[in-house]
């Protein structure tokens, strides 16, 4: 549960104190309210995973129902979220009520910890398999949208809504940073399994026995840790979408697994000889370029057909023209509302600096400049000394120029004289400005420029 965030709601406050000290060091974040009158706009400000709702609290609302109308609530606006009961043991009725109005589990009070802890950590497995399964039909709060305008975005958005109704396996291909997950879930909210399960799943990131027990499931007693039966993802997105990221990461033992499910429309969990019919629309993305997928020394080319009838190419950033600056005012007005400001747009110089900058991050860098920008800045407007580059991009984009250099056998100074030629390209001359991104003085630039004959 080290990556949820709990919020728990209840008119006692000794309880939420014992609660909170109970799950602190147990989950990412928790967060405790005693009107229940606040619950919706904090759901609406956090990114909360599960809710611990009392059923009774001292407003009328309606007379000892009042847990089963805000659950009410909560799933109507966030059916995401999961939602345990607290209830006394006079009211288990109504607990029983609540599981088939959309409550995940409830629990008695007075409780044992160790139970408390038991039931949320079963309903954070729910998460971690089920969602992955994100509910896609209506918008959640830390939803990006897919924005563009240029001329390679309406050709992207044309070919989507081509092949987004058909069943064909896709194949997303892009840099790091482009929103390939984003087009994943645009594709699924116009096909005809958009009412049906979301299910993306990082395969990169995934050992040889992690692949198997999370995409294939397992029965109780399959290993050490198999305490009950689980569902996999294969299984758990059937009738639906499963989008598998960063398949190009992903080694030759797996690669032939995953091929056999993709042949056979069926798992077979482990622990298990009963194979499982699955009906799955697959996506996949990464960030690998096809020509060197086709090497078979690294990708299976069998696989590659069954996951490519149709391939989409994310554009980079620096080649979507003016949809950087209207990507930047999204954000700005995604921020603004996320963190309650009220700036009122970006500088000409801002802007200016934003174009000249080449993203080697792409929209994910951009999205990370403007989120700092917005929670840094301190007049009513976005200033260019507002806007940051993520430091972790331009170290890769040195490593890489260094590398490079040192392919092409070229020296030291000619590397200097590159870098001081972009960086004032970048600030349109403005020395000040280039100086100071290189970590010199203006006398040292000048220095340098005139060795250089620039």
């Amino acid at each position: 549960m080290k990556k949820a965030t709990v919020l728990i709601v209840d008119d006692d406050q000794d309880l939420l104190t014992a609660v909170r000290i109970l799950l602190r060091p147990k989950v990412k974040q928790v967060l405790v309210e005693k009107n229940p009158e606040n619950l919706m706009h904090i759901l609406g400000r956090e990114a909360v995973d599960m809710v611990l709702l009392d059923m009774n609290f001292k407003s009328a609302i309606h007379t000892g129902n009042e847990g089963l109308y805000w659950l009410g609530k909560i799933k109507s606006a966030y059916p995401h979220i999961k939602v345990v009961m607290i209830t006394a043991y006079g009211a288990v009725d109504l607990a029983v009520r609540s599981l088939k109005q959309g409550a995940s589990d409830f629990i008695v009070k007075p409780w044992q910890n160790e139970l408390l802890l038991q039931t949320l950590s079963t309903v954070f497995d729910e998460i971690k398999v089920a969602g992955d399964v994100k509910p896609l039909i209506g918008k959640q709060r830390d939803e990006i949208d897919l924005v563009g305008k240029s001329a390679i975005m309406e050709d992207l958005q044309y070919k989507m809504d081509k092949v987004a109704p058909t069943e064909a396996n896709i194949l997303i291909l892009g840099e790091n940073g482009t929103g390939k997950d984003l087009i994943a879930q645009a594709l699924h909210r116009r096909s005809l399994r958009t009412k049906s399960p979301y299910i993306k799943v990082d395969v990169g990131a995934l050992t040889d026995t992690l692949f198997e027990s999370e995409l294939f499931g397992y029965k109780k007693g399959a290993f050490t840790d198999a305490r009950e039966d689980r569902q996999g993802r294969f299984e758990a997105a059937h009738g639906g979408t499963l989008f598998l990221d960063e398949i190009g990461n992903i080694s030759l033992q797996q690669q032939a697994k995953l091929l056999s499910v993709l042949q056979n429309r069926q798992v077979i969990p482990l622990g298990s000889y009963q194979a499982i019919p699955v009906d799955i629309r697959l996506l996949s993305a990464t960030n690998v370029p096809l020509k060197m997928l086709a090497d078979e020394s690294r990708f299976r080319k069998d696989l590659i057909y069954r996951i490519n009838t149709v391939e989409i190419q994310v554009p980079p950033l620096r080649n979507r023209g003016d949809d950087i600056i209207l990507l930047a005012n999204y954000f700005l007005d995604f921020y603004n509302r996320k963190y309650h400001k009220s700036i009122e747009g970006l500088e000409r110089e801002a802007l200016q600096k934003l174009k000249n900058y080449h993203f080697p991050g792409n929209v994910r860098e951009l999205q990370y400049s403007l989120e700092r920008a917005v929670i840094m800045a301190e007049q009513q407007s976005i200033r260019d000394v507002d806007i940051l580059f993520s430091p972790i991009e331009q170290e890769a984009v040195a490593e890489a120029n260094m590398a490079s250099a040192i392919a092409s056998n070229q020296s030291l100074e000619e590397m200097e004289r590159k870098a001081i030629q972009s960086a004032i390209e970048r600030y349109s001359g403005n020395i000040s400005k280039a100086a100071r991104e290189l970590g010199l003085t203006r006398a040292a630039l000048y220095r340098r420029m005139e060795k250089y004959d620039i």
